[in-house]
């Protein structure tokens, strides 16, 4: 199970969920899925912060919905705690797709902090191949939290 240090840098994220930081633990846990021992950091910020390192880390030039930072971390030995990396969501943009795609504001900020945790653990979206697995993950650990399919209706 991760121990997962959680930074609100909006303070918005309380006005749309109640219990936010026991509900985005509890996210974490279950997308981690009984993987070793790791420390998370998870930041839930606003458009600025995350336009500014997408713009830094990733060379594109505004927000995202979320940014996952891996780290290389993982120790050859098992069991032994290490850090997996940061997760970092915006605020504006959360709430502005969950309008978009009719969605629940909790329902939407719960996949991108799965997204963000597959992702920590090496799951990417590169290829269609790899696209397709990291999803059909995702879908089935919404699904298993109570929550529909996050893809469903959604146009890209």
């Amino acid at each position: 199970m991760p121990n997962v240090d959680i930074q609100v840098r909006d303070k918005r994220f309380f006005e749309y969920k109640k219990g936010l930081k026991p509900f985005c633990r509890r996210i974490i846990e279950k997308a981690w899925n009984d993987q070793e021992p790791a420390e998370i950091s998870l930041v839930l910020a606003d458009d600025e912060f995350v336009h500014q390192l997408n713009r830094e880390y990733r060379g594109k030039d505004c927000p995202t919905n979320v940014l996952s930072f891996e780290t290389d971390d993982r120790p050859s030995e098992p069991n032994v705690p290490w850090l997996a990396g940061d997760i970092i969501v915006s605020f504006d943009t959360v709430l502005k797709e969950a309008k978009a795609q009719d969605k629940s504001f909790e329902s939407h900020l719960a996949h991108l902090i799965v997204h963000g945790t597959l992702h920590l653990q090496g799951y990417d979206h590169l290829t269609e191949a790899e696209a397709q697995e990291m999803e059909a993950l995702e879908i089935k650990l919404m699904q298993e939290m109570g929550y529909q399919n996050p893809y469903a209706g959604v146009v890209e």
